[in-house]
């Protein structure tokens, strides 16, 4: 491959990387032409980007991009796909539901760069999972300032019904 080419591919890593929040590094190697087909196929369903990568284009292109992504180069070995998503935990569960049915038990988390956060391993499927995005967590918090207040609301009205109900009673008698 020419120098101009690898430059390009580079380039195109490094804007896909960035017009992504969250990327997951898995081995998809092994899997046929048709489970291949059908992880991208998933993949697509779910809004997830998948690109099979070189790991020394890769490298080029996450040193490029102004972030520190050192911790991840270590993964960066074997046959390498790039999983580029906006939630990030859809990726995780993806992994986690297509290599359940998958014969080669593929693809495999090598590493994952979440919430600004880095996550090597395969152990750490499970914690991605469970993860919840900012707007996740900010729903969560506003639902919990709200609850009291919706507690506090309910009981001024039932007791307004209540004491509404014995003026009443009073009066006609």
């Amino acid at each position: 491959m020419k120098k101009e080419d690898k430059s390009v591919i580079i380039k195109q890593i490094e804007s896909a990387i960035q017009s992504y929040a969250h990327f997951y590094l898995t081995d998809i190697g092994g899997l046929n032409a048709e489970e291949t087909s059908k992880l991208r196929r998933t993949c697509f369903k779910q809004d997830v980007k998948l690109l099979v990568v070189k790991n020394t284009l890769l490298k080029k292109a996450l040193e490029s991009s102004g972030v520190d992504y050192s911790e991840l180069f270590g993964v960066l070995k074997g046959e390498t796909s790039l999983m580029l998503s906006n939630t990030g935990n859809a990726p995780a569960r993806l992994i986690k539901d297509f290599s359940k049915d998958s014969k080669s038990k593929k693809p495999v988390l090598k590493a994952a760069y979440v919430e600004e956060s880095f996550y090597i391993g395969e152990n750490q499927l499970e914690t991605l999972i469970t993860i919840k995005s900012k707007s996740e967590l900010i729903g969560d918090i506003i639902a919990l300032l709200q609850s009291p207040v919706k507690n506090v609301m309910s009981a001024l009205q039932s007791g307004g019904t209540t004491i509404h109900g014995v003026l009443q009673t009073l009066s006609e008698k």
